[in-house]
């Protein structure tokens, strides 16, 4: 493990199969972190559940990309709520992916109702990769919503990798899969080989509706 000075060493650390966590909110101090495991969804194969299909058909959220990265990734962080006690997003994280995000390397997905930003996810980008790294909601679905635009998304922009980083409950609905490192490395490389679509890919902000 060691600690992460810059952006650009953050990228590196992506291409290498690294990604970074703190150990608490007000600790500074950020650590690579390479598991045995990975999980990825795959996206041939996303599952979007029947409960989800049916709420989608009704959406009452206006989903945007990369409107609101520094607002998506504080909510991220926030430890205000009952569900989330504590996080790994310090504000050391949160000032690299701004910085990356000025780059065009972390991107979001935001789900508004009312004007109101109330749920939505970040991530990093780089060549066909797309590495999520957290997710907020404070209405029903809102999330969820937003990672199914980004499916939607990664798959018409040509992206063949979405990282989740670990396994967990949220994401076993929607098909994700515990991999080996090796065989992880083997997909990020290939991954890193492919140039997305640029006129799908996350470049300017833009309006996708569910």
């Amino acid at each position: 493990m060691k600690e992460i000075i810059t952006s650009e060493q953050l990228l590196a650390a992506y291409a290498s199969g690294y990604f970074p966590m703190a150990k608490s909110r007000d600790v500074p101090t950020l650590y690579w972190y390479d598991p045995d495991h990975r999980g990825v969804l795959p996206l041939d194969t996303f599952h979007i559940p029947k409960s989800l299909q049916k709420f989608l058909r009704h959406n009452p959220y206006t989903i945007t990309t990369d409107t609101a990265f520094e607002q998506v990734i504080r909510a991220c962080a926030d430890t205000r709520s009952e569900e989330r006690k504590d996080s790994w997003i310090n504000d050391t994280i949160i000032g690299l992916y701004c910085d990356l995000f000025r780059a065009q390397h972390a991107h979001s997905v935001e789900c508004w109702h009312d004007g109101t930003l109330v749920g939505g996810l970040y991530g990093v980008s780089l060549g066909g990769a797309f590495f999520g790294e957290s997710m907020f909601s404070t209405k029903t679905n809102a999330s969820k919503v937003a990672l199914v635009a980004l499916v939607e998304r990664l798959r018409n922009a040509g992206y063949t990798l979405l990282d989740t980083q670990y396994v967990n409950e949220h994401l076993v609905q929607f098909g994700v899969q515990e991999i080996a490192r090796e065989r992880y490395l083997e997909l990020l490389e290939k991954a890193l080989s492919v140039s997305p679509n640029p006129s799908t890919r996350f470049l300017t902000a833009s309006d996708i509706k569910s």
